[in-house]
Parts: structure tokens; sequence; C-alpha cells
């Protein structure tokens, strides 16, 4: 994945009255990643996604894509740019086809070939001849995200992309979005609130809490940060052996036995200390299961429970 930066945030602020509503935030999207922008109701997302796009001002600092200023060079930064914001609208009585015909002549110069590969690249070869009015949410989703990269966006974001679609739905629309982010080096900017599959979608995430930026890390780095002690279960022949070896190595600390199993909350370094003991006390380990927290429990610890818009 190439690192160059797409979209950068230097130093947001904006303010509506007396109230800062983004305190000085700063960010890059880079090409071939998606970015997930997470955080509670009124944190600042749908005002930092509108500064993007030039439908509020920015009271200080700057936007760019591709090296061009929102504020100063508004034309050239937005002609870099594609988004589907929430569910795509799309004249339903043409077929997928017109309607990507129709929004190829508005840039003037995409050609047919182009229309095409974009058919393919979302997977509509098979419907994209048929009304959009016969599609299901997942087809215009689909057909809308054709219509963002048509001219070949350096930049596409997405406000709640999956809104109204089911599993089978979402997992599809996630393959395609990770085909797009691989195979067209598009930097892809997306808010969600399904943090389940932003986890899955996303390469960085960043959130933000009262109109400031908390934390931004590759999703693999958010999830293992200060996880060296963690709920571990093992799986043993004998659970009573097996706790009588634990209560030796952990005087004071509690340990969650089950038929098969016992669990243990401690340090993952001594994992190979621990199976160890087992095995010089005739205990057959079959499986060994770490308690990581998901997406949401880390953002639930720093956000403190707020939820997500």
């Amino acid at each position: 994945m190439q690192t160059k930066p797409v979209a950068q945030f230097k130093n947001i602020k904006k303010r509506i009255g007396s109230k800062l509503i983004i305190d000085d935030i700063s960010f890059e999207v880079n090409a071939g990643e998606i970015f997930g922008f997470l955080g509670p109701n009124g944190a600042g997302k749908t005002t930092t996604i509108r500064m993007l796009f030039g439908l509020i001002s920015i009271s200080e600092g700057e936007i760019s894509v591709n090296g061009f200023s929102i504020t100063d060079d508004f034309e050239k930064a937005i002609a870099g740019m594609g988004g589907i914001v929430e569910n795509p609208e799309m004249y339903k009585y043409l077929t997928g086809y017109q309607n990507l015909v129709h929004y190829a002549r508005m840039y003037g110069n995409l050609t047919k070939e182009r229309i095409d590969e974009v058919v393919a690249l979302v997977g509509l070869e098979q419907r994209i001849k048929d009304k959009v009015k016969t599609y299901s949410l997942g087809m215009r989703q689909r057909l809308g995200l054709a219509q963002a990269i048509l001219h070949k966006p350096s930049l596409i974001v997405l406000d709640e992309p999956t809104n109204g679609l089911d599993p089978a739905g979402i997992h599809e629309f996630r393959m395609h979005l990770r085909q797009l982010a691989e195979k067209e080096n598009v930097a892809v900017l997306v808010s969600s609130h399904l943090l389940g599959e932003m986890e899955l979608m996303c390469d960085r995430i960043g959130i933000i809490q009262n109109g400031k930026l908390v934390d931004i890390q590759t999703v693999n780095d958010f999830l293992a940060k200060d996880e060296v002690v963690m709920r571990v279960t093992f799986t043993v022949d004998d659970v009573i052996k097996a706790k009588a070896c634990l209560n030796k190595l952990y005087k004071d600390q509690d340990t969650i036995v089950k038929e098969t199993s016992i669990s243990i909350l401690m340090d993952t370094v001594r994992i190979p200390d621990i199976v160890t003991a087992f095995v010089h006390e005739e205990i057959r380990v079959s499986g060994i299961d770490k308690e990581t927290q998901t997406l949401e429990d880390k953002f639930l610890k720093i956000t403190g429970g707020s939820g997500i818009a």
C-alpha cells in the first residue's frame, strides 16, 4: 500500500458563534487505504465532512485534496473527490447503465470503456441494463459506488454507506470497497456507526470526541494497545488438576472453571510458563484462547460509553 497522502486536514477549527465545534484536528487519508472516522453523537464527524466538501466554511486551518486547498482552489480540489452520503439517489425510471451514461456526460471526457470498467468493478454486469426501480438497496449502493468512481477520483467519502443493508449486502459492499482501494489505489474516508464492520473494513481508525481527535492508529495496533493483561482460557483434559496448578502460580487470582476449560486474567507473556506447568503436571492442553477486545470495546472505553451517530 502506498502512503501518499491524498486528503490532508491541518489544524482544522470550526466555530459557530462563540462555540468551538471542531477543535484543532489534523489527520491524513492515504492512497490505497480505508480510513474509518468514528465518534459519538455530536462529536463533529458530519461537520468535518461538510467542511471537506466545501458545504460550510473552515474557521481556521486548511483542508486539501491532492495538494489543492478546499478554500483557495475548490474546483481543482473537488474534482478529485467522489462520495456517497447514506442512500445514493438515482433516476429510478432509467436503467443502471443509463444512469451512469448520464453522469459520464457531466464530466464530458469519460468513455464507454470506463463505464464498463466500473460496472465490472462493482459486480453489476448482470443487472446493469435493468431499471433502477427493480434494484435492491444493495444493488443501488453498488451503482452509487460506480457513479462515485466514474471520473477516477483520488478520494471517496462515504457517510454511513451500509445503512439499510442486510449482513450479506454489507459483506458484499465491504469486499467491493476493499477491491476499489487496492486495485484503483483510491483513498477512502468512511464514517459509520457499525463498529464491527469498521473493524473488518478499515486500515486505520480515527476517533473524534467533543470536536477533538483523540486517537488515530491502524486497526491492529488500536486493538492490540494495552492488551498485555487479558483473560486467557485453557482447554484441558483435567480442570481440577489445572485449577490446583494455577492456584500455585496465581494465589490471589480468581479462575473461571467450566467442564473442559479454565480461564484466568493474566499477563499474556506468562502463557508459555503455564503451559510448561500443565505439561509437568501431566495436564493435556488442547486449546488456548485470548479474550481480545473488539473495536466496540475500545471505542466505549475511550468515549466513556457515548453512542455513535
